[in-house]
């Protein structure tokens, strides 16, 4: 069973197995139909296509963030559409970093399916590998996926992260670019900064100058640092609408870490609400 990171070569070598589903989550925030499109240009033979708006995320209140958490039955209904069971290997990708396939991979977990892992450096390194690909949409025999217990401990309210905001025995983790962090910049939400006391992980420090993760070695000692000895349950991942923050609970957990919890509504979420504080400082 694949949990967190799947590499090419072993994914070549299962393209035939029914018990293993790929799961297109290509995405652009610019371009909401581009993913969709480029997987029709091309795929890896036998994907099945996820959208980010329609398939993983909820409904919108616009107080609930960009990209609220689906509600698990539905959830449950679109897993079971893309042929996926309770005994079914999944293996989501992207174009490259695998910050969308992260999405997939937090949320068949927070449904209690530990199989599945992401695609390490995505579509990107495996055309540059000169490996197959088709054109098309495709589709897998529909299945029933039982949805287990939801573990409602992986995703925290936006006023469950207020309520740590003067606690030392809490850090909240913020996977967005530092330059948004910072508040220097805000290209999407209604104001820039970031949650107070929050430090900053960008998501793409997972990644080696390849694409690839980085080294379970490498990311423990970073992200341990970063956490400064708090206990892995007592650490909150957020970022722009809880999509990249996913990318660094993978990253978490790939470095032995696991545990750390979900933001779902995310800046997007609490930048919404004007009595909600926000900071623009560098990191404390």
């Amino acid at each position: 069973m694949f949990t967190t990171l799947i590499d090419t070569s072993t994914l070549a070598a299962h393209l035939d197995d029914p018990a293993v589903a790929i799961v297109d989550c290509r995405f652009r925030l610019d371009d909401a139909s581009w993913g969709e499109q480029d997987y029709l240009s091309a795929h890896i033979p036998g994907a099945v296509y996820a959208h980010l708006d329609r398939d993983l995320s909820g409904a919108k209140t616009g107080r609930n963030g960009r990209h609220p958490l689906p509600a698990p039955g539905a959830l449950a209904a679109t897993l079971g559409r893309l042929g996926i069971d309770r005994d079914v290997q999944v293996v989501g990708c992207d174009q490259d970093t695998g910050m969308w396939a992260s999405r997939l991979w937090w949320l068949l977990r927070w449904l209690g399916h530990d199989a599945v892992a992401v695609l390490d450096g995505g579509l990107g390194k495996w055309t540059a590998e000169q490996r197959p690909t088709v054109a098309g949409r495709e589709e897998r025999p529909s299945r029933q996926f039982r949805a287990g217990a939801v573990r409602g401990n992986m995703a925290v309210t936006a006023d469950e992260v207020a309520a740590t905001l003067d606690r030392p025995d809490w850090r909240i983790v913020d996977a967005r670019a530092p330059e948004r962090y910072r508040g220097e910049v805000e290209p999407i939400d209604r104001t820039g900064g970031h949650i107070p006391g929050a430090v900053d992980h960008f998501y793409g420090w997972n990644l080696t100058e390849s694409g690839t993760f980085q080294a379970p070695a490498v990311l423990r000692a970073r992200l341990s640092a970063l956490t400064g000895g708090v206990p892995p349950d007592q650490v909150v991942c957020y970022c722009g609408s809880g999509v990249s923050a996913c990318h660094n609970l993978l990253a978490l957990e790939r470095a032995g870490l696991g545990g750390a919890r979900l933001y779902p509504g995310s800046w997007s979420e609490w930048s919404s609400d004007p009595s909600r504080p926000v900071e623009r400082t560098g990191q404390k």
